[in-house]
């Protein structure tokens, strides 16, 4: 049996690696219409309404991410040990595919039903990416993996694009919230569809360890989490490029999350718009993820991502001062090509900083860096929009100027974050940080 995969004689490259772009694919298309183009705008115009419609939403995400957070070290901890990667990714993908597909039973006024659903679907694909991005590290080499997690990301948002394409002709010519809602069963299913061939043909390099007597995984887990932890002063660099991704992918989760909901408050864009929004958005991240990962190997790592992150503050500098919808496609074109660079190559440092056999529990590092961002950021995004929307119409402001004053405000606070955790990511020492996952000597707890 061949380990290539071949389409029309044409060999384009290892099994492997395709069942592993294919389950981005998948969830991608979750990304796309459930937080950027759909969901997102349908729960906050329509589900609850007005400025309560972005606090809540702000909420929600902070609720999900925290939940992740909380479990996310634990349960990869338990995944290496146990060679359980793979079974612990179906579980949150499963809860990911049965809460998408539930949101068509969310309607207008179905706030806590809709908030619900939302947030076990995005801990299954929140926690599920976890385990899907550790297992990077056991379908490519050291020297591929750049070039394969750069894929993963254009596969991923052409993934994105296609299932946009699939609703967007139904929404435009049908209308109605029904559609709307049934968009949610078609993703679910899309997405479930396109981690087959993960199952099917990805092999976990490590092997199940025994369990020492009188333990459990539970308290296993803990002792090799604290270990690591006391081990700090060895991964000083990749403690701090965690702490630096935390503060830049703040602004990197306020600007997907809210994307849609900035072009319909700032701009007045209707659903058909956000769509074709997001797709540009998705076009642009195929090229930026091919880009920057080759970027990566040929001029480092650390450099393509400080590029991305340059472009992605020019393209919110840029939004605030933009008046127009054709200037907000373009900018949000400028993002996408910019953010995928920005995760592509933070996902390809983790892998690249990360001690063989512990790939889970590092990644879950950059995890819990990446839900307590979500926390921090689209909360405080959500609550300083309505706040300051809330007090100008307090003021006597028109409804809509105080909620567009309240967008601005937020976008404001995406720039800062983005600063402050690029200036955070030029004390990171690339070289330090991959010498030490080499020479790493797991210490024995038992």
């Amino acid at each position: 049996m061949t380990d290539r995969v071949i389409v029309f004689g044409k060999d384009l490259g290892k099994r492997e690696h395709w069942a592993w772009y294919m389950y981005d694919f998948g969830n991608s298309a979750y990304a796309a219409v459930v937080v950027l183009a759909v969901y997102s705008a349908y729960f906050q115009g329509t589900v609850v309404g007005g400025a309560e419609g972005s606090r809540l939403w702000g909420i929600s995400i902070g609720i999900a991410m925290l939940v992740g957070a909380l479990i996310s070290p634990v349960l990869a901890t338990i995944a290496d040990f146990t060679a359980a990667k793979k079974r612990f990714l179906m579980f949150f993908s499963a809860l990911s595919w049965i809460f998408t597909g539930l949101l068509f039973f969310v309607e207008k006024g179905s706030i806590l039903t809709g908030m619900l659903f939302f947030i076990l679907a995005e801990v299954g694909y929140r926690a599920g990416q976890v385990f899907y991005n550790s297992l990077l590290t056991d379908v490519a080499s050291e020297q591929e993996m750049g070039r394969v997690s750069g894929n993963g990301w254009a596969i991923g948002s052409a993934g994105g694009i296609l299932c946009l394409l699939l609703i967007l002709p139904v929404i435009v010519l049908v209308g109605g919230p029904e559609v709307v809602r049934a968009s949610f069963i078609f993703t679910a299913i899309y997405f479930g569809l396109s981690t087959i061939p993960l199952f099917l043909w990805v092999k976990e390099k490590n092997q199940a360890q025994q369990l020492p007597e009188g333990e459990n995984y539970f308290s296993l887990a803990f002792k090799k989490l604290f270990g690591t932890i006391k081990s700090i002063r060895h991964f000083k660099e990749f403690g701090k490029f965690v702490l630096a991704f935390l503060i830049y992918n703040d602004g990197i989760d306020m600007a997907m999350r809210f994307a849609s909901i900035i072009g319909a408050v700032l701009y007045g864009m209707n659903q058909q718009q956000l769509i074709i929004l997001i797709i540009l958005v998705q076009v642009t991240s195929i090229i930026g993820a091919y880009a920057f990962g080759r970027a990566g190997e040929r001029f480092g790592y650390k450099r393509s991502l400080l590029f991305s992150l340059i472009l992605m503050l020019a393209a919110v500098v840029w939004m605030f001062f933009n008046p127009s919808v054709t200037g907000y496609y373009v900018i949000a074109s400028l993002a996408g090509f910019a953010l995928t660079g920005v995760q592509s190559v933070s996902r390809t440092m983790v892998g690249l900083f990360a001690p063989r056999g512990q790939s889970a529990e590092f990644f879950s590092f950059m995890a819990v860096a990446g839900k307590a961002s979500s926390v921090i950021g689209p909360t405080l995004y959500g609550l300083l929009a309505a706040g300051v929307a809330l007090r100008l119409e307090a003021g006597g402001m028109a409804e809509l100027a105080a909620e567009q004053a309240g967008q601005k405000a937020g976008i404001i606070s995406i720039a800062a974050f983005l600063l402050v955790g690029t200036l955070m990511l030029l004390r990171v020492n690339e070289k330090n940080a991959r010498q030490a996952a080499q020479d790493y000597q797991p210490p024995k707890i038992f």
